[in-house]
């Protein structure tokens, strides 16, 4: 075998693994079988969080509702991720803290829906680059400040 062709081989194999699916798991949801002998009435959500695990997350409410969510991603090469599956499981509760209800969510079922939104809103892109130089004229200086 030739240095170019072994070179060539190289590359080929390199090149054929970078864009293979590479797959990610994200998050927790509880066997079926564990959520399938669930007691609706009779469980408390004390009890539930022993049995079950940790949610993904809870309610804002104290003795909220408990949320179990996992996801399941696939990557080729340099492109961006996409979620292929998403299952989630809602565990409802009434105010005496007993199980109410057990809902199944799939990725068909929902929409993306923004959680956490750190962006401050500005009125700065509606006005242009001319209009934000002339309105800085006159405005305070840092001097007027400073004493």
């Amino acid at each position: 075998m030739t240095y170019k062709s072994f070179l060539f081989a190289s590359l080929t194999a390199i090149t054929i693994a970078g864009c293979s699916a590479q797959y990610r798991n994200h998050g927790y949801v509880p066997p079926s079988e564990d959520l399938d002998g669930l007691i609706i009435g009779v469980e408390t959500r004390d009890a539930l969080m022993d049995s079950l695990g940790a949610p993904t997350t809870q309610g804002v409410i104290d003795g909220g509702n408990l949320y179990y969510v996992r996801s399941r991603f696939k990557q080729f090469g340099a492109f961006a991720p996409q979620e292929i599956s998403r299952e989630v499981v809602a565990l409802t509760f009434d105010a005496a803290g007993t199980l109410r209800n057990v809902e199944r969510y799939g990725l068909q079922d929902g929409a993306v829906i923004l959680l956490d939104h750190r962006v401050t809103e500005t009125s700065i892109a509606d006005q242009n680059i001319i209009r934000r130089l002339i309105s800085t004229i006159g405005g305070p200086s840092a001097s007027q400040f400073i004493k």
